[in-house]
């Protein structure tokens, strides 16, 4: 009799779940109009033209002039840049940026990769499509969208593009040779704004599939930091057969639940429990100081700019000495905590003054920080966690590489809660949120390794079939 009812009892409870079992959602490609005014009846002209970088001597003028009236303040004594960026430094910075700064050789700088333009949406969308200089006879390039985030642009990866497209030249292992796509974000850099609210990672993602299908790539590998990591996360949840690997060097989660709480309070004493590794411990514990406090002191900006973008952004529009310390304190701060400590905020130990400028220009030249701003309010303005794609998880074969110097540590266990199919997560020496920018040579041989290990697995499920 026992037995009967416990066999009914777990026939009951499998035919339950069967029937409850939640399907795999998917997330549906968006067709947005982000234009000007009304949607045109005409069809989008899909043409993709050429485009170059320009400058004019009224550019630079204005500059100059601007540049020239600049006011500081003095900073507290043995501040360094714990306040934010040290005006002493600053002035140094300003007067190189007056003085010996040279854009129009940036401008040829940032020409050496060609680049383009196509209408998607009603937007201009700018990119850099760099192919590889010659490819093994037999052998075929594997096409890379790469994506930027806050503040950077896509210059932020000029220096890795000639290790993934000539790897050889370079000596780097050349099993896997890249051909490179790196999109401007809409209201980034040279790609046209959006006119409309509303324009989010969801928007950005559909419209970079959409730029990846014009170009006649119908499977591609996806890379990204900072925002680059959430819009090929979208990327990959509206697309997973076209996506055929996620590489990220930031993983971010919108939501904590109750096993990672749970971590945070014991992980340090029982790592294993919760799938910490000792170098997860190191990252992450005290955690009040590298977790929460950091955090904290890191996202002033992230609040600002998801709330009234508009109005800090407005300033920094105006005056390209405020934009340049806005966005090179974070160059400071994220690539390692420590610089806070000192004068000159570490910016040069890791990046030249002309690599670092030449970003700034790629935000007052177009004339887009209140735009990129908006970025932060269109993702986090309608609160966390409120956004389908936010609970779902991402199946496509993942890859991450976990820099120390992150803002915030994501061991693997958490990281396997959204991105269910890790197959490499690798902690690297050194570098920190600016991957590509500081360390190209680490980044480059994670992404080749990561592309080795999702082509090998799809080799066996070949054969197995």
């Amino acid at each position: 009799m026992l037995l009967e009812i416990f066999l009914t009892l777990a026939l009951g409870i499998i035919v339950y779940l069967f029937l409850t079992r939640k399907k795999e959602e998917t997330l549906h490609i968006e067709e947005g109009w982000w234009g000007k005014g009304q949607k045109p009846d005409s069809e989008e002209d899909t043409t993709v033209h050429p485009f170059k970088v320009e400058t004019t001597e009224e550019e630079l003028n204005d500059l100059f002039r601007r540049l020239d009236q600049a006011r500081f303040t003095e900073p507290l004594e043995n501040s360094c840049f714990q306040y934010g960026f040290n005006s002493v430094y600053l002035r140094k910075v300003i007067s190189y940026w007056r003085n010996q700064f040279n854009w129009k050789k940036q401008v040829e700088v940032l020409n050496k990769f060609p680049q383009f333009k196509t209408k998607i949406e009603g937007l201009d969308v700018h990119f850099v499509h760099v192919k590889p200089p010659s490819l093994p006879e037999g052998r075929s390039a594997k096409p890379l969208l790469m994506v930027h985030g806050w503040p950077g642009s896509v210059y932020e990866f000029y220096k890795i593009i000639p290790l993934l497209t000539d790897p050889a030249s370079h000596g780097l292992n050349d099993e896997h040779i890249f051909e490179v796509i790196c999109p401007s974000i809409p209201g980034y850099g040279f790609s046209e704004t959006s006119h409309k609210k509303g324009f989010n990672s969801m928007s950005a993602a559909c419209i970079f599939y959409k730029l990846m299908l014009r170009l006649g790539f119908h499977e591609f590998y996806a890379q990204g930091g900072d925002w680059g990591s959430l819009i090929c996360t979208n990327l990959a949840q509206i697309a997973p057969t076209q996506v055929k690997g996620l590489h990220l060097n930031m993983v971010s989660f919108m939501s904590m639940r109750f096993t990672q709480l749970l971590s945070i309070l014991l992980g340090r004493y029982f790592p294993g429990l919760f799938g910490f590794q000792d170098e997860d411990v190191r990252r992450m514990f005290p955690f009040l100081k590298k977790g929460l406090y950091r955090i904290l002191m890191e996202s002033g900006y992230a609040h600002i700019q998801a709330t009234k973008p508009d109005t800090v952004g407005c300033g920094l529009n105006d005056s390209p000495v405020g934009l340049a310390a806005y966005i090179l304190e974070k160059f400071s701060t994220w690539t390692d905590p420590e610089f806070q400590k000192l004068e000159d905020g570490g910016l040069e130990r890791k990046y030249s003054l002309d690599d670092l400028l030449t970003n700034v220009m790629l935000y007052w030249v177009p004339r887009c920080m209140v735009s990129a701003m908006r970025f932060y309010k269109e993702n986090i303005g309608k609160g966390i966690g409120t956004q389908k794609h936010e609970k779902l998880p991402v199946r496509v074969p993942t890859g991450v590489a976990s820099f120390p110097n992150e803002i915030l540590h994501t061991p693997r266990s958490w990281a396997q809660q959204k991105y269910i199919n890790i197959i490499s997560f690798n902690f690297m020496p050194r570098g920190g949120h600016f991957a590509a920018f500081e360390e190209p040579e680490l980044l480059a041989a994670d992404i080749q390794q990561f592309v080795g290990r999702v082509e090998k697995e799809e080799l066996w499920r070949e054969k197995g079939k």
